[in-house]
């Protein structure tokens, strides 16, 4: 039980909330300056963060003949910004907002790769623009590494439910608008955005969609501010009947004012099976929204086969 403590440790919001709103605005600009320079890829995938061995980066960045990526080191707490010809380049964390961006734009610059960005945060409430931020300023390193570890952990599970689709699926990616990390599974067969959608939703419900994923809390989803740490489902299109569908774990519900299937961390944390719960939870959630869409299941899904090495690691356990 110790160890599961240690790989699924406490999150709640309460503990680390300014550490994480500033995380949070350094994400964005590490996203805004992908948004800035990534050709448009459909549901907005290009602007998304990847998990690293360290921390969150972004991936290798086109600027005309030169290439270069960007990595928040969550474990000596730097940025790294790295190029196509060798040079490596660091900025600090836990400075205040403005200091960061200032001084990462002023790193792009010397290197001879300048970007121009909207400085407006997306997504929270009362946006400071990043060169006017000192609100944000505070960063405990151990609070933002625990946050980083969550998410290695939640990713491994994400994927390997995503491993069990071929049709259209996203990779397992960290939005830093809403902060969460999810993979998206589509139907193939295209739907309309609604109608009062902003610029981001327009482009990011175009398809039949069944999408899953973890948000660490203190964030706003539809309006309504989540309190805790929560993994998501939900299907676009809703189909009519899926709030009252049967979903696994029992910790599991729908919940009508986020119109989403949702599951605690608390829960998941405190289970037997961690991994086995946010799988449940995934499949059986997965399977309320496309039975009721008549998904073409037969067509898109499988069972992977075990990898060599894996099947020799069960073996000699």
């Amino acid at each position: 039980m110790t160890n599961q403590r240690q790989r699924w440790p406490a999150l709640p919001v309460s503990d680390w909330e300014p550490t994480y709103d500033t995380l949070h605005m350094y994400t964005q600009i590490l996203g805004k300056i992908s948004l800035a320079l990534r050709p448009m890829t459909n549901h907005w995938w290009q602007v998304a963060l990847e998990l690293s061995a360290r921390g969150l980066r972004t991936a290798a960045l086109p600027h005309g003949d030169r290439t270069f990526e960007m990595e928040l080191d969550l474990v000596d707490h730097v940025l790294h910004i790295d190029t196509e010809r060798g040079e490596r380049r660091t900025v600090a964390l836990g400075r205040p907002v403005r200091d960061f961006y200032t001084d990462t734009m002023t790193v792009l610059d010397e290197l001879g790769l300048p970007v121009a960005i909207w400085t407006h945060p997306v997504e929270v409430v009362d946006p400071i623009p990043f060169d006017e931020d000192t609100v944000h300023s505070t960063y405990d390193p151990a609070q933002a590494e625990r946050c980083w570890h969550v998410l290695c952990q939640v990713e491994g599970v994400l994927d390997e439910f995503r491993s069990r689709f071929t049709g259209k699926a996203s990779p397992v990616q960290f939005y830093w608008g809403s902060f969460d990390l999810a993979t998206t599974r589509y139907s193939g067969r295209p739907t309309d955005p609604p109608p009062d959608a902003d610029t981001i939703t327009r482009f990011s419900y175009t398809a039949e969609q069944s999408s899953l994923g973890f948000w660490p809390g203190g964030t706003w989803i539809n309006g309504m501010r989540v309190e805790q740490p929560i993994f998501y489902s939900y299907t676009y299109p809703e189909p009519s009947g899926v709030r009252d569908q049967p979903v696994s774990p029992a910790a599991a519900r729908f919940d009508a004012s986020l119109g989403e299937f949702v599951l605690s961390y608390d829960d998941v944390r405190r289970a037997d099976d961690p991994r086995g719960a946010i799988l449940d939870f995934a499949q059986s959630t997965y399977e309320s929204g496309a039975r009721l869409q008549h998904w073409p299941r037969d067509v898109l899904e499988w069972t992977p086969p075990t990898p060599p090495s894996h099947r020799r690691a069960m073996s000699a356990t």
